[in-house]
């Protein structure tokens, strides 16, 4: 039988016909592993998020985690689920065996947290929070700091968080007041507030590493003036002394409109609700060097938003899978010319399936992309020469606002079709897509914003090194059409022809939009900007599942065929006005009073 969570099939397509990610075996890194490890993590995954993970996604919506002033209570389902994905080694699976991890390919793993997210996207987020403090402190934390706090985290002993934003501050990261001062011992105290912290305060674990941005006092101004710190919810028990409460309590949590399930929270760092060392102040451990704290926590940041464009792409896909399920099973009027005779499954309606197939092309091509965004991290971890992995860094630059982006705008989309195949029940909570939904709606949000990631494509992303990162994504893109039309499949050879002209409209317009040298101007209608490459990205995506199907004849290499077939048609061909309003650098939003609104 087939699951409603997420396509197993569509996974080994995606992995093994398409990137052949067995061939990551071959590589030192990696070479403990083969496709059965594969295969038997993938199956894993996806026992795990059916029997543990999906039951309660419902109810992690319906009953919210609670905070009694003292406590965050949460559904005790979510803390057996917790317990085994950390069982199952989960939390270090990508992770190098030299932190305890069981250095599994990002692809793999890629593929095996898509059954999470989709199960349950609210409680697959705190691994997914703990794994990127985890990473973030294996790269750049003291030795001592990995043991002490890295290695419960793969235990899943310790959950982690990473704690940016202030009520005052927002994605302005500049402008965050939490300062940290320095102590004798070489600790020191932070006090501040934080504000949309996920996981930021629960029962699930021993303890919680948050990973906090403050300033110290004397540093340099705006981000340059930024550290990062260890800040635990309990200090490590000293000699002779078990653990203390550290200075970290909560003024509230947020009750939000989708992953309720997830408790987000408000916390306050050395009100003195708690004296560590008979005084106020919540204790911290610098990571690394002073003042270098944003561009460690970038390690964590891009980790998220590619997490985050994973988890918006699950959402869509299972709500595609859902709203497929209905659409066959739903009966409900005639064919177009039929008087009488018996109702016909919805699915039959040329209208309905053209919401299902818009679902699919959004679903199925984010996950493609994402799982291409990981062979590149897979490069950049185990590649032998210095030029593949130059390749997979700088592709990486450019499509990392995209991977976040785009799933988070258009598998939304895909919510929202699932709702209306649904009907008037897709409105109501009898089923899940209405839920779906709403989780979706905070991807475009979290993370970076839609428009943040618009400004960092468009004003750093392809204009660094001379726009090199650009000027091989296009090339890489180039590579693919030949390779459609060396197919010798007509269909392909126009997709191909399609392709080369929506990249060279990217290639004009970003010349375009810089030659004014006036960088207002530029970034104005940047959102239209990231819209525009995130659909042309995404059918250089669908042509190479295309290519990788060529030649295959099954219902599934029908399927896509007509997705592609679809994205062509019916998509790629948006993107032609959004580049005319940007070749025209129109002024509209720019020259706008904010009286006049």
């Amino acid at each position: 039988m087939n699951s409603l969570i997420m396509s197993a099939r569509d996974l080994e397509f995606l992995l093994y016909e398409w990137l052949d990610t067995a061939r990551l075996t071959e590589r030192e890194y990696y070479r403990e592993h083969s496709r059965e490890t594969f295969d038997q993590v993938l199956e894993l995954a996806q026992d795990l998020a059916t029997e543990y993970f999906a039951p309660h996604n419902r109810a992690n919506d319906l009953h919210e985690p609670t905070f009694d002033g003292e406590k965050v209570h949460v559904l005790p389902e979510v803390e057996r689920a917790l317990k085994a994905f950390a069982e199952a080694g989960l939390i270090g699976a990508a992770m190098s065996e030299r932190v305890g991890g069981m250095q599994l390919p990002h692809t793999v793993f890629t593929a095996c947290m898509a059954w999470f997210y989709a199960a349950n996207v609210a409680t697959t987020s705190y691994p997914m929070l703990t794994m990127g403090n985890a990473n973030l402190l294996a790269a750049h934390a003291s030795p001592e700091q990995i043991e002490q706090f890295v290695t419960p985290m793969i235990e899943g002993r310790y959950f982690g968080t990473m704690a940016l934003s202030e009520p005052q501050a927002g994605s302005n990261l500049a402008d965050i007041t939490t300062r940290a001062e320095p102590q004798e011992d070489g600790t020191y105290r932070l006090f501040g507030r934080k504000m949309w912290i996920s996981g930021g305060d629960h029962e699930l674990s021993e303890n919680i590493i948050h990973l906090v941005l403050a300033k110290i006092p004397g540093g340099p101004s705006g981000t340059r003036g930024i550290s990062l710190f260890i800040v635990p919810k309990f200090l490590p028990a000293q000699e002779g002394s078990g653990t203390q409460r550290n200075d970290v309590v909560l003024a509230g949590i947020n009750h939000k409109m989708g992953w309720r399930g997830t408790v987000n929270t408000a916390p306050i760092f050395g009100d003195g609700a708690f004296t560590p060392g008979g005084r106020p102040g919540a204790v911290g451990y610098l990571v690394g060097e002073p003042h270098r704290g944003l561009a460690y926590m970038f390690h964590m940041m891009n980790e998220a938003r590619l997490g985050i464009g994973l988890a918006a792409t699950a959402l869509g896909y299972t709500g595609y899978l859902k709203a497929l399920d209905y659409a066959r099973s739903r009966p409900q009027g005639r064919p177009t010319g039929a008087k009488d005779g018996p109702q016909v499954p919805i699915v039959d309606h040329p209208d309905v399936r053209r919401m299902l197939l818009a679902q699919k092309s959004y679903a199925e091509g984010a996950l493609a992309l994402q799982l291409f965004c990981a062979t590149l991290i897979d490069d950049l971890r185990s590649a032998t020469t210095d030029s593949v992995r130059t390749r997979a860094e700088t592709l990486l630059r450019v499509l990392t606002p995209i991977a976040k982006s785009w799933p988070s705008q258009w598998c939304l989309a895909a919510n929202d079709l699932a709702i209306q195949v649904h009907g008037g029940a897709g409105y109501t909570r009898d089923y899940d897509v209405e839920q779906h939904y709403r989780d979706n709606r905070l991807n475009p949000i979290h993370e970076g914003t839609h428009g943040i990631q618009s400004l960092d494509l468009l004003g750093r992303a392809v204009t660094a090194d001379n726009g090199a990162a650009l000027s091989l994504l296009l090339d890489t893109i180039g590579e693919t059409v030949a390779a459609a039309g060396a197919t010798g499949d007509a269909e392909l050879g126009h997709f191909g022809d399609d392709l080369a002209l929506a990249t060279q409209r990217i290639a004009t317009s970003t010349a375009l939009l810089w030659k004014s040298g006036d960088p207002q101007i530029a970034l104005a209608n940047s959102a239209a900007y990231l819209e525009a490459f995130g659909h042309v990205v995404v059918a250089w995506i669908w042509l190479e599942q295309a290519i990788a199907a060529h030649g295959h004849a099954s219902a599934f290499h029908d399927g896509k065929r007509a997705a592609a077939r679809y994205f062509y048609r019916w998509e790629l061909p948006r993107t032609t006005p959004l580049f005319d309003l940007l070749d025209s650098l129109d002024r509209t939003t720019l020259d706008l009073d904010p009286a006049s609104l």
